[in-house]
């Protein structure tokens, strides 16, 4: 049995780039925004929390749809990252990275939530009535105490993009080397009859998503 150690290897290259830049920028974006609000009061706030949740619920391919809709080559987004960089973003890698990280934040949101809810209030009370800024105090005391969340936000994060597939293939598409990430590989590779290649990249996802869910559950009994 002849494997094409090329094709083998590509999908699951791009899907760990990709994963690994997005659950960075998912995980950066989540901590900020989770934190303000953490210390934010305002009208409409459960509205916003809902809508920071909501690409958890929708299927994928809506995600991907709106994504499609807001970052193509009609929108304004669109055109002006074109006009910039002379391509576009529909059909990139970096759209692929774009897709995860819309599906992926609400876990790090969530997870980071959580992290700040269960912190003391006393110790962030004690560090203001000291003269620190809010920007301090997140700094020297919250993201301190918080990093054990931190870290399962990130791995979440990062099996959460490991494993898009249906925005992604309406952003990004399925184009061998370039957009072409496991979970689509998978899919063109069982369209096609190809059984092999389609378990073999079952497999590494499957010992990669494991690896990652269990690295979390070992951060959480630490």
């Amino acid at each position: 049995m002849n494997i094409d150690l090329m094709q083998l290897w590509s999908p699951i290259r791009l899907s760990l780039q990709v994963a690994a830049i997005s659950s960075v920028l998912s995980t950066c974006f989540g901590i900020f925004i989770a934190w303000r609000m953490s210390i934010s009061r305002f009208r409409g706030k459960v509205i916003a929390e809902t809508l920071f949740m909501l690409p958890l619920v929708l299927p994928p391919t809506v995600i991907g749809f709106l994504l499609l809709v807001f970052l193509g080559r009609n929108s304004w987004v669109g055109q002006v990252v074109e006009s910039i960089f002379s391509t576009s973003i529909i059909f990139s890698w970096g759209a692929a990275v774009i897709a995860s990280i819309v599906v992926s934040f609400p876990l790090v949101y969530q997870t980071m939530k959580n992290g700040f809810a269960a912190i003391d209030t006393n110790l962030m009370d004690a560090a203001r009535s000291s003269g620190a800024s809010e920007w301090q105090v997140f700094r020297y005391v919250t993201l301190p105490i918080t990093l054990p969340s931190v870290m399962t936000a990130y791995i979440l994060s990062f099996a959460r993009s490991l494993g898009e597939f249906g925005a992604t293939l309406m952003i990004a598409g399925n184009i061998p080397g370039k957009t072409q990430t496991v979970p689509t590989a998978i899919f063109v590779a069982v369209e096609s009859g190809n059984m092999t290649m389609a378990w073999l990249w079952t497999i590494s996802i499957i010992l990669i998503s494991f690896l990652l869910l269990l690295l979390t559950r070992m951060k959480k009994t630490s």
